[in-house]
């Protein structure tokens, strides 16, 4: 009995000091958001170095990490078309240390895919579209003739099936673009994937390939250097990187768009505010003049979202992307 109530007088007193302040309150030991970040911050780029998305993510983790107090570490975990990476980060702890740059394969992947370990929307917080960055349709200067949409299509149609297009790779934004263009376009041309744009665009300027649709970051040199010419832009809108190349759907295809888009994501469970803070130092860093500058060197166009307006893009990007899919029976073997 004397020792139950010697543990019932050490209760209350221990309440009363709380009460006091004199004790920190539990509940405040299990908000680590109140001092985030105490900690750098994993920036996850599931592709290699090097490229835009690379290019993105180091620039803006700059911005963010002296914003933040915190440095933002960049950690590239390529392999499998970003689905190495993506799995890494779905199984993080949801407490705001680890965020991922992703693209347009988050949309994708889950309908290439036989199986995925993560699920693009339950596994993951959406934080911010952060850019753009528009495919190009290319010619070889030397060795196709065509000098517009229009040639092509109308060649495309005199030798149904002896057209190439090279790409980085089943179900990449470069395939996919081409796709999307001979079904639209009313065309049957032959897909030729590569391991990577760079080996495509070798054979591209060999005049191996007829066509890609390949990223402006790195067709934009070829084509100032007279090698390559470029007659649309794949998004809806025409580049500040190429403002004299119409798009495709200016161009001859009506409606004809594919955006190949980057944002970020955490962990699903991420606390709001965190999310809400990422967000807003993410956005703000995009406005800054050196950024800009830094991302027109890639060809990138930047965007900016509420995490809200990310989750209802992804939701539109997963249907339409699963239905071409399907549609065009892409498979990744």
């Amino acid at each position: 009995m004397k020792l139950q109530r010697r543990s019932l007088v050490l209760l209350a007193g221990a309440a009363a000091l709380a009460g006091a302040g004199l004790i920190p309150a539990a509940a405040g030991a299990q908000q680590p958001e109140a001092h985030w970040p105490s900690k750098p911050i994993k920036w996850i780029v599931p592709f290699p170095p090097g490229g835009a998305m690379d290019v993105i993510a180091r620039t803006l983790g700059d911005k963010i990490g002296r914003e933040l107090g915190q440095a933002v570490v960049v950690e590239n975990r390529p392999g499998a078309g970003g689905n190495i990476g993506a799995d890494y980060v779905a199984k993080q702890p949801a407490d705001g240390y680890t965020v991922m740059i992703t693209s347009i394969g988050m949309a994708t992947n889950k309908a290439l895919y036989a199986k995925l370990s993560y699920d693009p929307v339950k596994d993951f917080a959406p934080i911010s579209l952060l850019a753009v960055v528009p495919n190009v349709l290319v010619v070889n200067t030397g060795k196709n003739p065509d000098k517009s949409v229009k040639e092509v299509i109308a060649h495309a149609k005199k030798e149904p099936g002896k057209l190439t297009y090279a790409s980085a790779g089943n179900g990449t934004s470069i395939h996919l673009a081409g796709e999307v263009f001979a079904s639209m376009a009313g065309v049957n041309i032959l897909h030729v994937p590569y391991k990577g744009s760079g080996p495509a665009i070798t054979d591209m300027l060999g005049g191996q390939i007829d066509l890609m649709f390949d990223s402006i970051t790195s067709a934009r040199p070829h084509i100032q250097a007279g090698k390559l010419r470029a007659l649309g832009v794949t998004t809806s809108k025409r580049s500040s990187a190429l403002p004299d190349v119409p798009t495709i759907a200016e161009a001859g295809v009506p409606g004809y768009e594919v955006s190949p888009w980057f944002a970020a994501f955490a962990p699903a469970g991420t606390p709001p505010e965190i999310v809400s803070r990422l967000n807003k130092v993410m956005n703000d860093a995009m406005k800054q003049p050196d950024t800009l500058k830094k991302l027109e060197s890639v060809g990138a166009e930047p965007i900016g979202s509420t995490p809200q307006e990310l989750a209802a893009h992804l939701d539109k990007e997963l249907d339409r992307w699963g239905k071409l899919i399907k549609e065009r029976n892409i498979r990744m073997d």
